[in-house]
């Protein structure tokens, strides 16, 4: 066990210049591990400068990234093959940027929302007017949005930051409608559309396409195409077809690959590359 004057020594000690004494210090975070990590929450949380926060991030973000793989593993071999599976998957990702994250307060988060919207799901009888109702909600009143000035910002990669924030990548609002609709028992999809993440509303007789990052506006086939080519990418069959749960659980993490790439930190590069092989071995 340990005691916050002990966290609190460890933290000055890690400005020392002697390598040694640095060395020292991260042999005992790590001979203390998870049980620290409540004492280094409570001192992240009362530090006031930035880069003191943030050596505490790294610190526990080290103590924790095992156990968090072992979780993830845990759950690929559970096997990721709905709506459920996978947003426990991608709740479990917020982990890699707050690793003290309480998930169940998320799933709350979002069953809470689920139950403001249900009675005017449940009584209308359109299906074409319960996506609307879930859309104008979502997109609206939540005024859920994509954050098109600071595009790859890491927080528009997580999901617990997108419910926080109301903003995120395409894919990531496409799945705050997509875990509603799971409990609403609508059929929202994803469409794993190359550059821009795409939703699908499915009826008995037609497949809608909305764009999330452009406030849920519903767009047609043609456009797709048209967008597609203009980016230079040659329009296929599959661009636009309805997305495996593993494969939009497989761009989550590539966004997040790329998100810290840009920022150049490494090391969670690399854990996020051991999840994106782990990920795929199991496909």
């Amino acid at each position: 066990m340990t005691t916050k004057t002990e966290i609190e020594s460890l933290i000055y000690l890690l400005d020392d210049p002697d390598p040694e004494v640095q060395l020292g210090v991260k042999k005992r975070f790590e001979e203390l591990g998870e049980h620290a990590v409540p004492l280094l929450d409570q001192y992240r949380s009362e530090s006031i400068h930035d880069s003191e926060r943030n050596t505490i991030n790294d610190i526990i973000y080290n103590i924790t990234i095992g156990s968090l793989i072992e979780d993830y593993t845990d759950l690929m071999d559970q096997g990721i093959n709905d709506a459920r599976s996978l947003e426990k998957a991608v709740l479990l990702l917020s982990r890699l940027g707050n690793p003290t994250i309480r998930i169940e307060e998320y799933t709350r988060k979002l069953d809470t929302l689920a139950r403001q919207i249900g009675a005017d799901i449940a009584y209308t009888p359109s299906l074409q007017e319960k996506m609307q109702i879930l859309l104008q909600f979502v997109f609206r009143e939540l005024r859920f949005r994509g954050d098109s000035k600071d595009y790859h910002n890491p927080d528009n990669a997580f999901i617990d930051r997108v419910i926080d924030r109301r903003k995120g990548l395409p894919i990531m609002l496409s799945l705050i409608v997509i875990f509603l609709a799971r409990r609403l028992s609508l059929p929202f999809h994803g469409v794993n559309m190359p550059i821009h993440f795409m939703l699908m509303y499915e009826t008995h007789n037609q497949q809608i396409l909305i764009d999330p990052f452009d406030g849920g506006t519903i767009v047609t086939y043609d456009q797709c195409y048209y967008f597609l080519k203009k980016n230079g990418i040659e329009p296929r069959p599959e661009h636009l077809q309805k997305a495996d749960e593993r494969d939009i659980l497989t761009r989550c993490i590539r966004n997040l690959i790329h998100s810290f790439g840009k920022s150049n930190q490494d090391r969670r590069v690399k854990d996020l590359r051991d999840l994106l092989q782990l990920t795929e071995l199991k496909s």
